[in-house]
């Protein structure tokens, strides 16, 4: 991590450590990333989060069909992930029917097969990213409209500095992935960034949790659309270089990204709590 972005993180974390108490001195409820006492209970929290954000996508239309996928590495066997079932709606998926797939393919535990394309792509990305914990791609309308200009989002707004010189661009379309090779070189087209714009496909965004993952990708794809209006209307401001950099430290930290999935979990257990099944 750049030092720009470590100064920035620590001014927020500073700033909300003075915010962090109630005019009588009493601690105040300010949710951290969890520890876990054993694998079981990490899988636990991992299976639930998929499951969640996999309702999430499917509420924000990010679902198309078969298509799209978000993954977990397993806690105790890190060659392995955790991925929604083949041909299951998101809107319907349960913890329990997400299917654990070994680094060949093969599925490990559920009762589903898995999209060849997902078994391409994230068992790369993992490969590649031993750092990422989870990784995020579907065909959502803002961010597949955005890929077809083959370009990277501009400093427009404080959200998308997130991204700023923290994403790739994929050149390269040749159809649904299928073959580990493309997988690959889409895992060298991210790099160390926290997500990749797939030209003429959509989104990808990768995360430390499952929680950060997927809130990048949420961002992301309104980020697209922020860009796309805003060019359509006119010729946006950009935010200044030094000024985008700083603001990506605020906004764009593995803490924040967590930190930032946290209410939509909330909301999506509290409509739906049979994802917890």
């Amino acid at each position: 991590m750049a030092n720009t972005d470590t100064v920035a993180i620590s001014e927020v974390v500073a700033a909300q450590e003075r915010m962090a108490k109630s005019s009588g001195g009493r601690e105040l409820i300010l949710p951290q990333p969890p520890s876990f006492k054993n694998a079981d209970e990490a899988r636990t929290y991992i299976k639930q989060r998929l499951a969640a954000a996999l309702r999430l996508f499917a509420k924000f239309g990010f679902d198309e069909g078969v298509a799209g996928h978000i993954t977990a590495r397993d806690p105790e066997r890190k060659d392995h992930f955790w991925v929604n079932p083949f041909g299951v709606d998101f809107s319907m998926i349960r913890a329990s029917d997400l299917i654990l797939v070994n680094d060949q393919g093969e599925v490990v535990e559920g009762d589903y097969s898995v999209n060849a394309a997902a078994f391409a792509i994230h068992s790369q990305v993992h490969t590649a990213r031993p750092d990422c914990a989870a990784a995020a791609h579907a065909h959502s309308m803002y961010g597949k409209a955005w890929s077809t200009l083959g370009r990277q989002l501009s400093p427009l707004t404080q959200d998308a500095c997130a991204f700023y010189e923290d994403h790739g661009v994929f050149q390269d379309y040749t159809g649904v992935v299928l073959d580990l090779e493309e997988g690959q070189r889409i895992a060298a087209a991210l790099g160390k960034g926290k997500a990749v714009i797939l030209r003429n496909h959509g989104l990808l965004t990768v995360g430390q949790s499952v929680d950060e993952a997927a809130w990048w990708f949420i961002t992301m794809d309104r980020s697209c659309q922020a860009q796309l209006l805003a060019e359509a209307a006119g010729e946006p401001i950009h935010i200044e270089h030094e000024q985008a950099i700083k603001t990506r430290g605020q906004v764009g930290s593995q803490v924040a990204g967590w930190f930032q999935f946290q209410p939509l979990y909330a909301r999506i257990v509290k409509e739906q709590p049979d994802l917890l099944d």
